[in-house]
């Protein structure tokens, strides 16, 4: 098992790729994360060694820094299963995937402008309570 200090490079050839450890290092996911993103079909099906051992090329791991983007402002599995799709069948599928971006993109804007009410509510009651506190205290904050 590679350790988060070794370099993940230390493993990579230019005719293999890397191992799913080096890969589950450098993008922090889990290497149970990794087979079933393949599964799922997220990513295509990856290059193996002659021993059967999973080896990434460079694309991959742009590729998979793509879909964590995709994952952590909050796009469904399935549209990003569709979004895999899509990027498979080529250019034909340009269109289709500008869409599915401007949807998520304009998804995502909507949750940043919810949290930031929220945000605005919660400052709002902080200085409420910090008023209440300087009365109780006879203090003032700066």
């Amino acid at each position: 098992m590679t350790s988060q200090t070794a370099d993940p490079a230390a493993t990579e050839c230019p005719d293999l790729g890397l191992a799913i450890a080096d890969v589950a290092a450098r993008t922090g996911l889990s290497k149970d994360t990794l087979r079933y993103y393949e599964k799922a079909g997220l990513i295509e099906a990856v290059n193996r060694s002659s021993g059967g051992q999973r080896r990434y090329a460079t694309g991959d791991l742009d590729w998979l820094t793509f879909l964590l983007r995709l994952r952590a402002t909050g796009m469904p599995i399935a549209d990003m299963q569709r979004f895999a799709q899509l990027r498979r069948a080529g250019d034909s599928s340009i269109a289709a995937r500008l869409e599915l971006l401007i949807t998520h993109r304009d998804d995502v804007q909507r949750h940043i402008a919810e949290l930031l009410g929220h945000l605005r509510a919660l400052d709002t009651k902080i200085d409420h309570y910090q008023v209440l506190l300087d009365e109780q205290t006879g203090t003032e904050n700066p």
